[in-house]
């Protein structure tokens, strides 16, 4: 089978490109190839249904740009498509006067990504918004929302179709070759022949990459899960909107905190802890040669060596509830454990170098045969049109 383009990937960044690339151009010969029998089954998933405001973001970087930009195409494409989302803002809540200088920082660092409506707030100001929470000062940012991203991505599929476009569900790729200009993508189910591969395949972007590159891809995807728990219901009134804590500078995720979820029911977490398998969604999901891979990468080894600390905090969290409850009591003092039930988890595909850098910004690298989606950790999702935009316009100018 002969395409113009082949997007290995069906979720929300994979569906977001095809549909950007037959939007530009309806003749384009088009598939995507998920291995899993459903669209968007892991990170997009799994996730926790926050549309994010770029506020944390590095100015300039991909990762602003895109948040921002994919912000409104995101909301402007839910009005027109009758997509439920809700914005109901959130506050950025410092429990310590270690961290008000971090708050500044990302006040700061709002007001350079052009967001509006953003708020310093005092204790008192706080509590008119969350009653309940604890704190000695705050950022509230109103244009932080929540949707369910699974429903977006079906849209995307959906208008994806109407174009023309095609998707395969439940075939794994297991090797991409080139000759004559022309890649050849095989699956467990056939083969298809492209003048394109577009690589969005998440957790194993590093693997399809490394059929695609001549050279030694220097990065590696590790999997961090992160664990969630849910509020009972009798427990809801503690939250109305979305409540973080300002985040640690020494690690690079933003903590446990509270999120309201689009089709009711309120989420806390999640944590971060090394996954023993790339879709190693539970504490015991354990696949030994990527858990192998994983600890042999050099880049991991760095990592581990300078956040082990807090990554045994993590682990300690993972398994004790009452140590997870703590942690949410700095932002709720009110939350007990029996308040809190096992919600669900995802895995983070984390990029990480071989000098040992976890990749902050979105990364995508082009050769002849593909264009490689390396890292994109959240906001992709917020991001994915944006994102989807940027690639597909990267495709064409080849194409053409």
């Amino acid at each position: 089978m002969r395409y113009d383009v082949v997007v290995v990937g069906g979720g929300i960044v994979g569906l977001s490109t095809a549909l950007n690339l037959k939007q530009s151009n309806p003749n384009l010969r088009l598939v995507v190839i998920e291995k899993e029998d459903r669209i968007a089954p892991h990170q997009t998933g799994h996730n926790s249904g926050v549309i994010h405001s770029g506020l944390y973001y590095k100015p300039g970087s991909l990762k602003a740009k895109n948040c921002i930009d994919g912000y409104h195409q995101l909301i402007d494409f839910c009005e027109k498509n009758d997509v439920k989302y809700e914005l109901c803002g959130k506050i950025v809540v410092a429990t310590n006067e270690a961290q008000l200088p971090i708050l500044k920082g990302l006040y700061d660092r709002g007001l350079q990504n052009k967001l509006g409506g953003l708020e310093k707030l005092t204790v008192e100001q706080m509590r008119e918004i969350e009653p309940h929470v604890a704190g000695i000062a705050g950022i509230k940012v109103p244009q932080t929302g929540i949707i369910n991203y699974t429903k977006v991505s079906e849209k995307y599929l959906e208008l994806l179709k109407n174009l023309g476009g095609e998707v395969r569900l439940g075939e794994k790729v297991t090797s991409i070759s080139a000759l004559n200009g022309i890649s050849t993508v095989v699956t467990t189910k056939g083969s298809y022949d492209t003048k394109l591969v577009i690589n969005c395949a998440g957790l194993y972007s590093d693997k399809v990459a490394q059929f695609t590159e001549h050279k030694k891809v220097d990065v590696r995807i590790i999997p961090f899960r992160g664990e969630y728990y849910e509020v009972k219901p009798e427990k809801h009134y503690l939250v109305k909107h979305l409540i973080y804590p300002v985040p640690d500078p020494n690690f690079p995720f933003l903590g446990v905190h509270f999120t309201r979820m689009i089709d009711g029911g309120i989420e806390a977490g999640p944590n971060a802890v090394l996954a023993f398998r790339r879709e190693g969604y539970t504490k015991y999901t354990v696949n030994f040669p990527e858990f192998f891979e994983t600890m042999a990468w050099p880049g991991f080894r760095k990592v581990a060596a300078k956040y082990w600390k807090t990554g045994l905090g993590e682990y300690y969290r993972s398994f004790s509830k009452s140590a997870f409850t703590r942690a949410l009591q700095a932002l709720i003092p009110e939350i007990q454990e029996d308040d809190l039930k096992p919600g669900g988890s995802g895995v983070r595909a984390q990029a990480c170098d071989y000098t040992g850098g976890l990749l902050d910004d979105f990364a995508i690298i082009e050769n002849q045969q593909a264009i490689n989606v390396l890292n994109a950790p959240s906001p992709a999702a917020t991001s994915s049109l944006a994102i989807g935009k940027t690639i597909s316009e990267m495709a064409l100018k080849r194409l053409n």
